[in-house]
């Protein structure tokens, strides 16, 4: 007999247990629990007709999006402990690791019988922070009506598990209302018709209908026509759409929305009012995933969330290749297809190849209609391998197999558990963007992998969400870093072809998250040739123009160019990065002309590394010298767990992550004749005040980017929009101009560069 033979005889083709046999599960407290919240639950395992062996084990497994507390089973006094006892005393062996089980069900409790067996009838019982003495167990922190524990079992001792059935269901809903948003288009033409938008969220970024109905009154400030005087919210619901609002004249506008009191609980955002526009912004989260793979939810609620809470105009689905069945392409394709709706929102179909690193890393593939077959990089989770051929093992061959018509695809690499190796693979036909910011962090050096290649692509940013948040995606308790990000793209209208259109061409511009308004342009003082496709492409597409934007690729005559970045924000504009590839031209800083306060900000950042283990830990505290903490305002401190805390009048302490975003504190003191002193897990920074100006002081610490930052700052700002115009010298070779903007909230946006082909 062959060695292929003897393996294949010894496998076994059929679960050891029928299910029937496998026992139940009982919980004794099902909920529904609030997202986030402490609770107290024992599950009991009975064992089954063939009881559990010696050596044999269980295992209670939870999905990988769930950022329920970490098990801990060593002090019933501390939050998340679990007890874990057998009714016949056989001694346990147990465990929580993140990945002992296939995914997406691989967060695991392991418990294995080491001395003993369990009998049909014997008990397993599992408490979950039940002693009075803790917390509790910390509940996921985002919504899932259907949370529930898959629970396995080997009863005969042969690592071969059966599922147990009829695990009850825990939903996890909504908590009280914390934090209200306001949204409306960021620039539209006078006459334009817009909509404004509001929910409130819990403390965890879940739309709840914890809030009053109303009546809610609402003041334009601005040119602004057709704004009714009172609002209500219906009966049970998350979220209000108020239509038929009017552009009537350029200038800005902003919507305040005053509760029955007259005190205001939130402005919208500010929209740019002009006379007129060619192309109009529309703002779209297209990378994230839903429960069918490795997310929460349906994606058909993922699709309804993006449009109807998180306001978007538009979103993609992008399951990892690897867990999408036939049956669910399918399935998700009908409703990409259904959810479409020219000029309210559009939907544009595709899927994440999921290749390792090795092999070229994760690329996000979108077609242009639903007709196009899915290629994936492995089978690794889908059963039915009548389709296997289709495969594409590597990055190359995935360019290949789409390439060569690239008319009805776009692909982007980015960076999520594995990253795009761009210098190993990349097609300047088909690979138009790169993603430099997700709910996985900051990651500008993809970017800076492109220019030292001599790609031409653009800027975006999503969220890559795995929560059901598309659009609105806060990282929870988990070791997700960073807040969810978005991306403006610049079009003609509201529809699927002209998405695609600003895809090819790169016309859009990325942010983490906030909806800032941002144009960069340039006029030419004579006619160029504007590429939308990069000319390297055989049948590169071009028209000529005197006037570009973010995201052409240009060839001119000229040696020198005028760069026009206009940025309107709600929050001070803190620095603006005028850019060519990696190189920072001039950094303008539109607050530094007002008198210097007692306001200092202290910033952290970087990663530690480019896969999965990218988190640097900053936990740490400040200590002040000769003046008192008047006020210290946490930046980016997005997750409730880990709140910036005044241990005194001179000192604070935080617990903290960045994955290359930033963090940081916003401090006023009594005075300015002090010192400072920072002490972090990554390292140190102690400064005299008097030595701190409006440009910040920096420590390096290697890696990725890690710093310590402390800066001076006015005591009030006053800049939330900047229009700027520099003159900068065209080099040899591409000149990828582009705009970094950062701001006091914490947010920052990167436009798509403009690719000036200079002289040779």
């Amino acid at each position: 007999m062959s060695s292929e033979q003897s393996f294949t005889n010894w496998m076994p083709e059929v679960a050891p247990v029928d299910a029937s046999d496998a026992g139940t599960v009982r919980i004794d407290n099902c909920g529904p629990f609030v997202a986030g919240s402490y609770q107290r639950f024992t599950l009991t395992y009975t064992a089954g007709r063939y009881g559990i062996d010696d050596t044999g084990s269980l295992k209670i497994c939870y999905r990988f999006a769930s950022d329920m507390g970490r098990p801990q089973f060593s002090d019933p006094t501390a939050a998340n402990w679990v007890g874990v006892v057998a009714s016949n005393g056989a001694v346990l062996d147990f465990r929580f690791d993140q990945k002992q089980n296939t995914r997406p069900w691989d967060r695991t409790i392991y418990i294995k019988v080491v001395a003993g067996y369990m009998r049909e009838g014997d008990t397993i019982t599992v408490s979950f922070g039940t002693d009075e003495r803790g917390a509790g167990m910390r509940m996921q922190t985002f919504v899932d009506p259907e949370f529930c524990f898959r629970v396995l079992v080997d009863p005969i001792a042969t690592y071969t598990y059966v599922e147990v059935p009829g695990v009850p269901l825990l939903p996890i809903v909504p908590g009280a209302a914390h934090k209200w948003h306001a949204v409306i288009p960021t620039s539209r033409a006078r006459g334009d018709v817009f909509a404004l938008n509001v929910r409130v969220d819990d403390i965890w970024g879940n739309p709840t209908a914890d809030c009053p109905a109303g009546p809610f009154r609402l003041k334009g400030n601005g040119p602004i026509a057709a704004l009714p005087d009172e609002v209500r919210f219906q009966p049970g619901a998350k979220a209000l759409r108020i239509e038929g609002l009017k552009v009537n004249a350029p200038g800005l506008i902003v919507i305040d929305v005053l509760d029955a009191g007259g005190q205001k609980v939130v402005s919208s955002n500010t929209l740019v009012a002009k006379d007129e526009l060619s192309l109009r912004p529309y703002w779209g989260d297209l990378h994230a995933q839903s429960g069918e793979t490795i997310g929460s939810g349906s994606a058909l609620d993922y699709i309804v969330f993006g449009r109807d809470y998180a306001f978007l105009d538009m979103i993609g689905h992008q399951g990892n290749d690897f867990q999408i069945t036939q049956r669910f392409w399918s399935k998700l394709n009908s409703l990409m297809r259904e959810w479409n709706a020219p000029g309210r929102f559009v939907t544009l179909p595709g899927y994440e190849w999921s290749g390792n690193t090795a092999l070229g890393g994760d690329r996000n593939v979108f077609y242009k209609d639903e007709s196009l077959p899915i290629r994936r990089s492995s089978h690794a989770l889908v059963a039915d391998r009548s389709d296997v051929e289709t495969d594409c093992w590597d990055a190359r061959a995935l360019f290949s197999a789409l390439g060569p018509d690239f008319s009805q695809t776009v692909v982007w690499a980015h960076c999520g558990g594995r990253y795009a190796d761009i210098a190993y693979a990349h097609d300047h036909a088909l690979e138009r963007s790169v993603e430099i910011h997700s709910s996985w962090g900051t990651f500008e050096w993809l970017a800076a992998d492109a220019f030292q290649q001599g790609y031409r692509v653009g800027i975006v940013g999503n969220s890559d969400g795995h929560k059901g948040r598309p659009g609105s995606e806060p990282p929870g308790a988990s070791l997700f870093g960073a807040l969810g990000g978005l991306t403006c793209y610049w079009m003609k209208e509201l529809t699927r072809d002209c998405l695609f259109d600003a895809l090819q061409s790169r016309h859009h511009y990325a942010t983490t998250g906030s909806r800032v308004h941002l144009m960069v342009d340039v006029q030419l003082a004579d006619s160029g040739t504007v590429w939308t496709d990069d000319p390297r492409v055989p049948g590169a597409r071009s028209h000529t123009s005197d006037v570009v934007m973010m995201g052409d690729i240009v060839s001119c005559s000229a040696r020198c160019v005028a760069l026009h970045a206009t940025i309107v924000a709600d929050s001070a504009i803190l620095c603006i990065e005028v850019r060519r590839g990696s190189e920072i031209l001039e950094t303008i800083r539109p607050n530094g002309k007002l008198p210097m306060g007692r306001r200092y900000r202290i910033e952290w950042s970087g990663a530690e590394y480019r896969g999965r283990a990218r988190q640097t830990v900053w936990d740490g505290t400040l200590r002040v010298e000769g003046a008192e903490i008047v006020s210290a305002n946490p930046i980016n401190f997005l997750n409730p767990d880990r709140p910036l805390k005044q241990v005194s009048r001179t000192e604070l302490s935080w617990s903290s992550i960045t994955t290359g975003n930033y963090a940081g504190i916003d401090l006023v003191l009594s005075g300015d004749d002090a010192a400072i002193k920072i002490e972090t897990a990554v390292g140190e920074l102690a400064v005299s005040l008097a030595d701190v100006g409006h440009a910040p002081t920096i420590r390096k610490f290697g890696k990725l980017a890690r710093e310590l930052r402390i800066s001076r700052q006015p005591d009030e700002y006053a800049v939330t929009a900047s229009e700027l115009r520099r003159d900068i010298d065209l080099v040899p070779g591409d000149n990828p101009l582009w705009i970094c903007a950062s701001f006091a909230d914490g947010h920052q946006a990167w436009s798509s560069p403009i690719y000036f082909i200079g002289q040779q």
